[in-house]
This record gives C-alpha cells, sequence and structure tokens, in this order.
C-alpha cells in the first residue's frame, strides 16, 4: 500500500511538472498584463502554481486545471491590490538591467492604458480580450456575477476609449491585441492580431 501511495504520487508531480513547465510562461505574462510589474508577476505565478499543486490530485480534467489556475490567478492579483501597499524595497545601487527590446507602440500604448483601468476592471478586461474568456468563465474566475462582469467591461472599455482617444484608434488597438479569437456572444470572431 506505501508503494502505491509513492508510485501514485510520483506519477502526480510528474504530471504537475509537465503541465506547469508549459502553462508557467503564459500564466507569468496574464499576471504582468495585471499588475505591470515583472516580479510581481513572478510572485502570482508561483502562489498559482503552489496553490494548484495543492490540489492537483482532484483536478484531473485540464479544462478545470485552466479554469483552477485562471481563477486562482486573477483572485491573487485582487488580493494583492487589497493590501494597501507597494512591494518596494530601497538599495544603496540599482542593479543592471538589461534593455527592454523593441516595441511597438500600439503594444506600449494599450500596455500604459490598461494598466491606468482599477484592478476589477484591469482583470475583467484581461481575462475577456487577452485570455479570451466568456463572460460566465470570467466571472467564475473572479467569483462573481455575469452582471458585474458586464459592468466591469463596459466601464473598463469605456476609460479605454476616453484614454486611447478617437475610437478609431481604439478599435485598432483592441483589434491587435484582443488574442487570436474574441467571443461574441456565444461565437467567436477572428481578430487577425498577433499578442
Amino acid at each position: 500500500m506505501r508503494y502505491w501511495r509513492r508510485s501514485r504520487q510520483a506519477e502526480l508531480d510528474e504530471d504537475f511538472r509537465e503541465w506547469a513547465t508549459a502553462r508557467q510562461a503564459h500564466l507569468r505574462r496574464s499576471a504582468y498584463l495585471l499588475c505591470r510589474d515583472w516580479h510581481l508577476a513572478e510572485d502570482l505565478t508561483q502562489t498559482t502554481l503552489a496553490k494548484l499543486y495543492s490540489v492537483w490530485h482532484r483536478v484531473r480534467d485540464s479544462e478545470k486545471r485552466e479554469a483552477y489556475a485562471r481563477r486562482t490567478l486573477y483572485r491573487s492579483f485582487i488580493d494583492e491590490t487589497r493590501r494597501g501597499y507597494r512591494r518596494e524595497y530601497v538599495a544603496d545601487q540599482m542593479p543592471d538591467v538589461a534593455a527592454p527590446a523593441p516595441d511597438s507602440d500600439l503594444r506600449m500604448a494599450l500596455l500604459d492604458a490598461v494598466g491606468h483601468l482599477p484592478p476589477r476592471a484591469r482583470a475583467v478586461v484581461v481575462l475577456r480580450f487577452w485570455e479570451d474568456q466568456s463572460v460566465e468563465a470570467t466571472a467564475a474566475a473572479l467569483g462573481c456575477t455575469a452582471g458585474t462582469v458586464k459592468s466591469q467591461t463596459s466601464r473598463g472599455l469605456a476609460a479605454l476609449r476616453q484614454r486611447l482617444g478617437a475610437d478609431d484608434e481604439f478599435a485598432e488597438l483592441l483589434a491587435a491585441y484582443s488574442g487570436p479569437g474574441r467571443r461574441t456572444g456565444g461565437t467567436t470572431t477572428r481578430t487577425g492580431g498577433a499578442r
């Protein structure tokens, strides 16, 4: 019996390791879109993976794993913003940092605009347009009602329109960065943009 348990745990560990290796970069990118800080994004990703590992034996279906990871990541982000402080450290010298890779003006404008949204609206917009989630899946991930998701989406998009200026510019940005497919109602439409 003891051997069987050890063998089963080894299988679960290997399964988790494979899944985490495959999905970690995606989780980190989503976390960065939420918090605009790569260090905090790494922390949120690690928190998500640790919580998922603790229930791995119960979450066998791949869709449930994705949903649990997404829900944990977004709730961890919202919890982080409720703490009322940011993790800042005083240092005598700034560490050497590699120069960021050149990026398009569209990407920078969109990231800046999304970064100015309130945390819950930012989480909703990222889930709906970056993660390509339905209203119902977004509500499940954030632990709120579909009505709350719709109102937060409306407010978030209105704030983005106002910040980005003309509706044409906003439409171009949204088309470019809403992911490979965007759900509208019960269908998915292709936007043709790259992330």
